[in-house]
């Protein structure tokens, strides 16, 4: 067990309080996200857990080891972890390689230029190790302060919001290229994330927080098939809610149904009251948006292409 956290009590006063009573236990070599809506603590607790904030009970147990906040550490934060936050901390006046290179020892430096070369490669700023990061976007920036902590070979990588400043293209290269790399290293890295779905394929685990409490910690397959409420369901994007009566009157197996699970049946067998209404059809990329009305309710479904009129609807996981 690489983290554990154990009875966590935190509050920013008395009447804002955050978590009480949290529990939570992370094992090596995983990658974990943090999901949630904004003010859910996702930020909160990567800052607790690296020691940036003092909390009121409990304990964080690193490596075997307890942690502490800045009240007890003089230069905050742990030797074998490292945060990456939203502000990247970097020194504007140095190259992109002398920031990646800050933690490096200057022994062997001929080693130290190939492993700055190698993090470089692995956030595609490759091209800009002599570039001084004020010339750089607020996306570039970022990269070059996830190469700079991976510099050190942390136990624990944390990262809040690693891909919010990068357009669609760069965050596909470089959440292959991370991901792959922790794997390959086994460096354990927990990202806080809006976007679950877009890193669904490399997580092991998805912890889910609301309003400081953790509501489902499972594997990305069962958080998205088996999803505790509503609120984790809608955290994979659009999404059908049944309430219990609902569920009943189409003989339905759970509550929440995702716009692909509802199929277009050209079958002649299929009830009459399963024909619905299309209200709406647009072109959405790879899929058709459809809003259709099913027995006096509105539903979301995603279809190859353009519907019209009436539809027959069949519900399959």
């Amino acid at each position: 067990m690489l983290l554990e956290i154990k009875r966590l009590f935190f509050s920013y006063s008395p009447e804002k309080k955050l978590f009480q009573n949290l529990n939570l236990t992370i094992n090596e070599g995983k990658i974990m996200a943090l999901a949630g809506e904004s003010g859910c603590g996702k930020s909160t607790l990567l800052n607790l857990i690296y020691g940036l904030l003092d909390w009121e009970e409990g304990k964080i147990i690193f490596d075997g080891k307890p942690t502490f906040g800045p009240k007890k550490n003089i230069v905050p934060g742990e030797a074998e972890m490292k945060l990456v936050a939203q502000n990247h901390d970097l020194m504007p006046y140095s190259t992109v390689a002398d920031n990646v290179g800050k933690f490096i020892s200057n022994i062997n430096l001929a080693e130290k230029k190939a492993k700055v070369l190698e993090l470089l490669k692995v956030v595609g700023l490759e091209d800009y190790a002599n570039v001084q990061p004020k010339y750089l976007s607020g996306g570039q920036q970022q990269r070059v302060a996830i190469a700079r902590a991976l510099s050190v070979m942390p136990k624990l990588l944390l990262l809040d919001e690693p891909f919010s400043n990068l357009d669609f293209s760069r965050k596909i290269e470089l959440r292959e290229r991370l991901f792959n790399y922790v794997k390959e290293k086994n460096i354990s890295m927990m990202i806080s994330t809006h976007e679950i779905q877009e890193v669904m394929p490399w997580l092991d685990q998805i912890i889910v927080l609301r309003d400081g409490r953790l509501i489902q910690n499972d594997s990305p397959e069962e958080t998205y098939k088996n999803p505790y409420d509503e609120y984790v369901a809608k955290l994979f994007g659009e999404v059908n809610v049944f309430s219990d009566e609902e569920k009943k009157q189409f003989n339905l197996t759970g509550n929440f149904w995702y716009p692909t699970e509802l199929k277009i049946s050209d079958s002649e067998n299929i009830q009459q009251e399963m024909k619905a209404e299309v209200l709406e059809s647009r072109f959405a990329g790879n899929h058709y948006w459809n809003k259709i009305f099913l027995q006096e309710k509105k539903l979301v479904i995603y279809t190859g292409e353009k519907l019209e009129n009436h539809v027959n609807i069949q519900f399959k996981k």
